[in-house]
């Protein structure tokens, strides 16, 4: 049986209007964010991470592909459009992050990328929220994405609604004893989304 195929996308487009500068250049531990996420996903996956920017968007340089969503505004799924179709062909799953996760962990990643089997999308439900932005993805997904944002169904829920979805919640996540070791209480899916949970964060790490 041949080998899963995996890959990494990470949204750096959204427009960071809550905490009022791109996140995607935030400082932490004396690299930009983008890079710390990035660099945490690729250390997981066998194959290219991929992130997508807004057009005309200027990121810090990371090692990984970088593509435009190409039509700005229309929200995550969008972004995971844009993810999915640059890896259609080269890869078989894809974990897919957002830029604002700095304590994500690489147990975590591979813990996602291993329960998502033959199911469309891994999608934990933590912290009172589902986790669309720290879920995988079977890359086969692109036309269907494609298709549903044709027809004006651009949110994430749209999509959960029409595929195969296995919903996870932590106590599934945390069976991993490795997980359990490394993130017992799912840090990694904290985002940063204002200057005062960013402030938090940094006094977090210390």
């Amino acid at each position: 049986m041949r080998a899963v195929r995996t890959a990494g996308i990470v949204l750096a487009g959204g427009r960071s209007s809550r905490m009022g500068r791109p996140k995607a250049w935030l400082d932490w531990g004396g690299r930009p964010l983008l890079a710390h996420v990035v660099g945490i996903v690729a250390g997981v996956v066998d194959g290219p991470v991929v992130v997508v920017g807004a057009p005309g968007q200027e990121l810090p340089g990371v090692p990984a592909e970088v593509v435009e969503d190409p039509v700005e505004g229309r929200g995550p799924l969008q972004g995971i459009s844009a993810g999915l179709t640059a890896l259609e062909g080269r890869a078989d799953a894809a974990f897919v992050a957002s830029v604002d996760l700095p304590f994500l962990q690489p147990a975590y990643v591979r813990r996602v990328l291993a329960m998502l089997g033959d199911h469309a999308v891994l999608l934990p439900v933590a912290h009172g929220h589902h986790q669309p932005l720290a879920a995988a993805y079977r890359t086969d997904l692109a036309p269907t994405v494609r298709a549903l944002l044709d027809e004006g169904r651009g949110r994430p829920p749209d999509l959960f609604a029409t595929v195969d979805v296995r919903r996870v919640d932590p106590a599934a996540l945390l069976a991993d004893p490795l997980l359990a070791a490394a993130d017992p209480e799912l840090s990694s899916l904290v985002n940063v989304n204002t200057p005062e949970e960013y402030a938090a964060a940094l006094e977090r790490r210390g």
